[in-house]
C-alpha cells in the first residue's frame, strides 16, 4: 500500500497493490499496523455498501455530527466516482478547502476521510458500487449534509447532476453553526 498526504488535513489517499496472475487479481484494502503507521488510528465498526444504476448520479455531501461524527475508508469497487471531501472542522488549518479524486474498479485507489469533513461523490459510469468502512455507527438524529452546489464551498463536479435524491437536494447551505449540537 502506498498512502499519500491530500490537500484535506489528515485526509489520506490509498493506492492498493493488486497482484494479478492467470487466475485474475488479489489485493488487500486495510492493514491496520500500515494505516497506524501512517496516522490513521480509527477502528472501523461499520461497513456498507451503495450501487447506483446511472451515472451522473450524485450522493452528499454528508457527514455526521459529535459525539457520532465518523471517520470513512471509501473504495470504488466497481465502475467509477468523481469523490469529494470538504473539510468542515474550524480547527484545521485546510477548513472549508475541498477536494476531488477519481475512485475507479481500475486504479486501485481509495480515500480516508477524517471525522468533520462532508463527503459525496458522483458516479462516472452506470452500475457502480462503492464500500465504506466507518468509525462510528449511523445515527438519524446526527446525520448532516450540505448542499452539493454550495456557492461558499464552490465544489466542481465532474459532470452535470443527472440523478440526486430529494433529501440531498434539501440540505442548507454550509454554515459554521451547522457542526454544533
Amino acid at each position: 500500500m502506498l498512502v499519500q498526504s491530500t490537500e484535506i488535513h489528515e485526509a489520506k489517499e490509498i493506492i492498493l497493490p493488486r497482484h494479478k496472475d492467470e487466475r485474475g487479481s488479489f489485493g488487500r484494502i486495510f492493514d491496520r499496523d500500515m494505516f497506524m503507521d501512517h496516522g490513521i488510528t480509527c477502528e472501523f465498526i461499520q461497513f456498507s455498501i451503495s450501487r447506483t444504476k446511472h451515472a451522473g448520479t450524485l450522493r452528499g455531501m454528508h457527514y455526521q455530527k459529535a459525539p457520532y461524527a465518523e471517520d470513512k475508508l471509501v473504495y470504488c469497487i466497481r465502475g467509477a466516482i468523481h469523490d469529494v471531501i470538504c473539510d468542515l472542522r474550524p480547527e484545521s488549518p485546510t477548513y472549508m478547502k475541498c477536494q476531488g479524486f477519481h475512485l475507479s474498479d481500475q486504479n486501485n485507489r481509495m480515500i480516508y476521510i477524517p471525522a468533520g469533513c462532508a463527503h459525496g461523490f458522483q458516479t462516472m459510469e452506470d452500475n457502480t458500487e462503492v464500500l465504506y468502512a466507518m468509525s462510528n455507527i449511523y445515527s438519524e438524529n446526527h446525520a448532516c449534509g450540505i448542499r452539493f452546489d454550495d456557492h461558499i464551498l464552490g465544489i466542481t463536479w465532474a459532470r452535470p447532476v443527472s440523478c440526486i435524491s430529494a433529501k440531498d437536494l434539501d440540505w442548507p447551505p454550509y454554515a459554521p453553526a451547522s457542526l454544533v449540537d
